[in-house]
């Protein structure tokens, strides 16, 4: 362990925290060089931020009584996660410090976040304590849909909410805020909505552990003209989701929040896993198709570490990243110069519409709904854009209830 030192700078900080991350994912044995790594990094990461960030770090008590209280559980409840009845009770009246086998094992069986467990924050000293409006969260509805246990006793809103945006590892405040739901002027309602989205569908997409590692040269020109090309088929959303994620990206369907006028999002993991959530807001073919190409887009070109993507494609906007991310889905689906010289866009109708669908093997829903978009007239070809032909695929397989 000679490469192990006492911390000094913030970067060898967020490191160590990262590596303690993934030691008790991989559940060390007691006495192994790898348990052993454990408790040192956990005993440096404690020094440095007692003395460089002195404030209170979460409670990892508050946050098992919590969960106890969420799931119904008596003391001896934990006594699998603890070893015997009476360190349960020591840890629980303060009186007896969890061990790094206890953590790991109400990380795994309680599903309570490792960083609360361990108790470290990383919080940013240049900016002061920031204040979260809990009531703005739309709990009603998370409660309604599943997403979170239903309020009762003495637990609080505030309790709910902080656990569930830990268990994905996401900060929670202002600053969060600000950098995940960048580059619209959202209302604080809809900004608090929009956050508790995002946290589900990357809850969701971690569920999937049947997703390959993603390799970064994946996404191309060729490739997105390929998932287009899925289109043609009946049953197309669904074989490109099953494509996307044969390729590593996690595909999930997770209705809009009410108040939030959302189509999809593109965002990265904390473990660079690339996420699409679509919405389904419109349940027409030429809307699923343009969205899934445009997140594509974003994730191609656009996403880095800490940027997402959330789009409202009914707005119009002139954020570059925005109106690129369309041209490439345009381009995926009809090369510009194709475009501009068929039939369809010339004289739109259904036989041109139709005749252009099987020359560039893409359904006719796409093509009449570029028409609708450019022309602003969606009184058009209303019978060709899939009314209805989107959610009823997904029914069973991808989609939570409203």
């Amino acid at each position: 362990m000679n490469d192990i030192k006492v911390i000094q700078t913030e970067q060898q900080h967020r490191a160590y925290l990262e590596e303690v991350h993934t030691l008790i994912m991989k559940m060390p044995q007691s006495g192994t060089p790898e348990s052993d790594r454990l408790e040192l990094l956990t005993v440096l990461i404690e020094a440095y931020e007692n003395t460089k960030y002195p404030v209170e770090p979460p409670d990892p008590i508050d946050a098992i009584l919590f969960r106890m209280q969420e799931k119904g559980l008596k003391q001896s409840d934990l006594v699998p996660y603890f070893g015997t009845r009476s360190r349960v009770s020591e840890v629980l009246s303060r009186k007896r410090p969890l061990t790094v086998t206890m953590i790991r094992e109400l990380a795994n069986g309680l599903g309570i976040s490792t960083e609360t467990l361990i108790g470290v924050v990383t919080p940013n000293k240049h900016q002061p304590k920031e204040n979260v409006d809990w009531s703005k969260f739309p709990i009603k509805e998370m409660v309604a849909r599943g997403w979170v246990q239903k309020i009762t006793g003495r637990i609080s809103t505030e309790n709910v909410v902080q656990d569930f945006i830990s268990n994905i590892g996401w900060p929670l405040g202002e600053a969060a805020f600000k950098r995940t739901l960048s580059g619209e002027a959202y209302s604080p309602t809809t900004k608090y909505a929009l956050y508790a989205w995002l946290a589900r569908v990357v809850q969701r997409a971690r569920e999937n552990t049947t997703l390959i590692e993603f390799q970064e040269d994946t996404l191309s020109s060729h490739f997105l003209r390929e998932v287009a090309q899925l289109s043609w088929s009946e049953q197309g959303p669904k074989l490109a989701v099953e494509y996307l994620e044969k390729h590593g990206i996690a595909i999930v369907i997770e209705p809009h929040l009410k108040g939030t006028m959302l189509d999809g999002a593109a965002l990265k993991d904390l473990n660079g896993r690339p996420i699409i959530g679509l919405t389904l807001r419109h349940d027409r073919l030429d809307n699923f198709w343009f969205t899934l190409l445009h997140e594509l887009a974003h994730l191609w070109k656009h996403i880095g570490k800490d940027e997402m993507f959330l789009d409202d494609l009914d707005a119009s906007s002139e954020d570059r990243r925005e109106v690129e991310a369309n041209r490439i889905a345009r381009e995926a689906f009809i090369p510009r110069i194709a475009w501009k010289r068929s039939e369809a866009f010339l004289s739109p109708s259904r036989e041109n519409i139709d005749a252009l669908s099987r020359e560039l093997k893409i359904h006719p829903a796409i093509i009449a709904g570029r028409i609708r978009r450019e022309t602003g007239n969606y009184q058009l070809f209303p019978d060709l854009v899939g009314n209805g032909e989107v959610r009823k695929l997904f029914l069973t397989a991808n989609s939570s209830e409203q």
